[in-house]
């Protein structure tokens, strides 16, 4: 099989200028995913309005790209190691492009939910893809850069969401998404053949048989990637839960206007951004354990700060503490399942770091409900929390 011989063996000797510009083009598709979900999410009212579907209706169909993620996710593993994360990077790039455009083009709940399972496929695909890229570029360059990535990512998805916000009111969510197509495709073309003319790093000895190829995944080995997943899951439970309802509970138990409300959101992605730019210079001098533990009690305290504080400003200050102290979490723990099984513990970590952004909005609305927002926003701490434990736990093998 001469592709899984190309693309697996990769090349050991790569010299810095490849790897640098390796890094940059996966830093160019990151940044694009996160352009390009962003720009979908911010036009969702206007779909909503469009296909004439009610909230549950909407709710269900927006399901779509979450179940279509999660189960591509694990097949982007496979395909992968069987073809390399370039080739299915730039595949998964050019789908996801095409399928941004599609929602617009539907009239009614159903006929979205199943262009949103298209496009939540590519996102979960193209997700797996180039973080498994990342991780074996993280493996060569021998530095802890993984955050740096995903700060593209969170800065791309800011770009998109404030372009967005500027047209709403002017271009139609038809022309909108249709120009995101035609950005995606151009970006995918140039950055894609510099991709695919690049050869990936040589995964590192302990993920390889003498051979070259992949070693399989042991059930010790399974073991630990599931507990990174956790890890990943705690994190995006977080993030999932500010995204759906930090804005709701300044607005309802905090009395403030929707306009300070909608701010909260953006402290939040702010401070994560501003957290994952030096995310590398921050694991260099903690160490990914330290990080972790010192991650997730961060998030903790700024959580039961933004959840219980009795003043707006003090809980944007807890939701800006939060995303300082979550920023570097989710990376780490992809790049460790990355590092101990490559592809295929990427996709089970995103997986599970999926599951809980799914998780996460639902969980909140049931224990408000049963409790009190505020209280139900707790919950976020406490995973916080769990996720510091874990890193501790792990520490052997975290380093």
């Amino acid at each position: 099989m001469p592709l899984l011989n190309k693309t697996t063996s990769g090349t050991s000797g790569a010299t810095s200028p490849e790897l640098t510009r390796l890094r940059v083009v996966l830093t160019v598709f990151f940044a694009l995913d996160g352009f390009i979900f962003a720009g979908w999410v911010v036009r969702i009212p206007a779909i909503k309005q469009q296909t004439g579907a009610s909230s549950s209706a909407l709710g269900l169909a927006l399901l779509g790209v979450s179940v279509g993620a999660v189960i591509t996710m694990m097949l982007t593993g496979r395909l992968c190691r069987l073809y390399g994360s370039h080739p299915v990077t730039v595949v998964c790039g050019v789908l996801l492009s095409l399928s941004v455009a599609l929602p617009p083009l539907t009239h009614s709940a159903a006929a979205l939910g199943g262009v949103l399972l298209l496009f939540g496929a590519a996102y979960g695909g193209i997700n797996v893809a180039f973080n498994s890229a990342a991780v074996d570029l993280v493996a060569a360059l021998k530095r802890p850069i993984m955050p740096s990535f995903h700060a593209a990512f969170s800065l791309g998805g800011m770009i998109g969401a404030g372009l967005g916000a500027l047209i709403a009111g002017s271009v139609s969510p038809t022309r909108h998404l249709l120009g995101l197509t035609v950005i995606g495709l151009a970006v995918t073309a140039v950055a894609g053949r510099a991709l695919l003319l690049l050869k990936p790093p040589a995964p590192p000895v302990e993920r390889r048989h003498d051979d070259g190829t992949s070693q399989r995944l042991t059930p010790r080995t399974r073991g630990l990637v599931i507990v990174f997943g956790l890890i990943a899951l705690c994190t995006a439970y977080g993030e999932g839960a500010l995204a759906d309802w930090g804005a709701l509970h300044l607005e309802q138990d905090l009395n403030t206007a929707p306009g300070v409300a909608a701010a909260g959101y953006s402290c939040f992605a702010l401070a994560m951004t501003l957290g994952r730019a030096t995310g590398t210079t921050l694991l260099e001098r903690l160490g990914r354990t330290r990080t972790l533990v010192a991650g997730g009690a961060t998030a903790a305290v700024g959580m039961l700060l933004g959840a219980l504080a009795p003043s707006v400003w003090a809980a944007l200050l807890g939701f800006a503490i939060t995303g300082i102290g979550l920023a570097n979490i989710f990376p780490v723990a992809v790049e460790r399942a990355g590092a101990l099984a490559g592809a295929s513990g990427v996709a089970i970590a995103s997986t599970f770091g999926y599951t809980g952004m799914l998780l996460g909005p639902p969980a909140i609305g049931f224990m408000a409900d049963w409790f009190t927002l505020p209280t139900a926003l707790t919950s976020v701490a406490l995973l916080a929390a769990v996720a510091a434990v874990i890193g501790f736990t792990t520490r052997r093998v975290v380093r």
